[in-house]
């Protein structure tokens, strides 16, 4: 980040609406840590799911508040009253603590978490700003677009979404501190027990809709070519249980975790890896240049997982498996030819790379600052 634009953020302060799922929350921690950085100061409003909790541990230094999550329900249905009431008390919450905290500007990062914080902001005169990591944008971001002064964007093709009248700046999605610097593969493996050498297939079922993935991985470690391959398998909290049995029987396929809060080494262990295509773990395989399957989670707003794939897919970075064409007679074998496939998985690396973004959260801040 250039001086002047440090110079424009000292002494502001910036309120980050985020939480939900980690594809909010992370990349708004990662832009709380490049303005406060800079000399700012941040109060970031998360959720009070699981998730959240979970995700902020070792963050002491930056100051969260809860706010409760609430769903829009559809337009036709008798819970919007209920959902009326709800957005107005937590409209009301957040007109206090931007007053208390006295905010210069507020972020939203996606989700109805950011809905309250932005329509506040917007009423108290104040710069707001929503980004948008997928690249189709959701429900709730085309509402949070109508209270932002400006649209800040993961991918350039999301811009379209938003309407001409609307101003979009394409920034990337934020990377948080902790992923930003990659340790050594050999380091990495070490952190997880992990043999030196067997290749590493990592596989993330993310914080929601995943079961299907960890039910397939589940079965097919027993079919894996093990003395060449290994799995370190990051279940998620819901789908521990269900999955370490698999593991229990196959202890020499790898290691099985529910959460990780040092990913980074996860990362950087991995030769291969498994997962959804949230726009937020797109951002870090990419930073890392880790080849990836990706099998889009096919019940997401507007298909909006298999768009951000395809633009992992298309230039070769990643292949997109659909949920429908895979199941445990051919999972296995798939996973073992690519894995097993040399050239191939150097191309992907390659690529993977190219599409990477490493200075997203100062782009966020700078446009930020700008506007104050």
């Amino acid at each position: 980040m250039s001086d002047s634009d440090s110079n424009l953020i000292k002494n502001k302060k910036l309120v980050i609406a985020c939480g939900g799922t980690g594809g909010h929350l992370f990349p708004g921690i990662a832009v709380a840590e490049a303005w406060t950085q800079a000399g700012g100061d941040v109060l970031i409003l998360i959720s009070e799911k699981q998730i959240d909790t979970l995700a902020t541990e070792g963050y002491d230094h930056l100051r969260f508040e809860r706010l409760p999550s609430i769903a829009m329900p559809k337009l036709l249905s008798l819970k919007m009253i209920s959902f009326g009431f709800k957005f107005l008390n937590g409209l009301r919450a957040c007109r206090k603590l931007l007053k208390s905290f006295q905010a210069d500007a507020v972020l939203g990062m996606g989700g109805f978490t950011s809905a309250a914080p932005l329509l506040a902001g917007k009423l108290a005169g104040l710069p707001t700003f929503v980004h948008e990591s997928n690249a189709i944008p959701g429900r709730a971001n085309k509402l949070n677009a109508k209270f932002a002064r400006t649209v800040l964007v993961g991918f350039e093709r999301c811009a379209k979404h938003f309407g001409e009248a609307k101003k979009t700046e394409t920034v990337g999605t934020p990377l948080r501190p902790a992923v930003a610097e990659i340790p050594d593969a050999a380091v990495g493996r070490a952190h997880f027990g992990l043999d030196e050498n067997r290749k590493t297939i990592m596989v993330m079922g993310g914080s929601q809709g995943a079961q299907r993935v960890n039910e397939l991985v589940a079965d097919a470690i027993k079919k894996l070519p093990l003395d060449k391959v290994q799995v370190l398998h990051i279940t998620g909290p819901s789908d521990f249980d269900a999955t370490k049995p698999a593991f229990d029987a196959t202890p020499e396929a790898g290691k099985v975790i529910a959460f990780c809060s040092d990913i980074q080494f996860a990362y950087a262990a991995a030769d291969l890896a498994i997962c959804r295509s949230g726009a937020s773990t797109l951002t870090e395989l990419a930073h890392y240049g880790v080849p990836s399957i990706l099998i889009p989670y096919p019940y997401a707003a507007d298909d909006h997982q298999t768009r951000n794939a395809e633009i992992f897919s298309d230039p070769g970075a990643a292949e997109m498996w659909t949920q429908n064409e895979i199941d445990e007679d051919n999972f296995a074998d798939r996973l073992a030819t690519l894995i097993l496939d040399e050239p191939r998985m150097a191309e992907m690396k390659t690529k993977m790379k190219a599409l990477a973004i490493p200075d997203a959260s100062d782009r966020v801040c700078q446009v930020v600052a700008r506007e104050l």
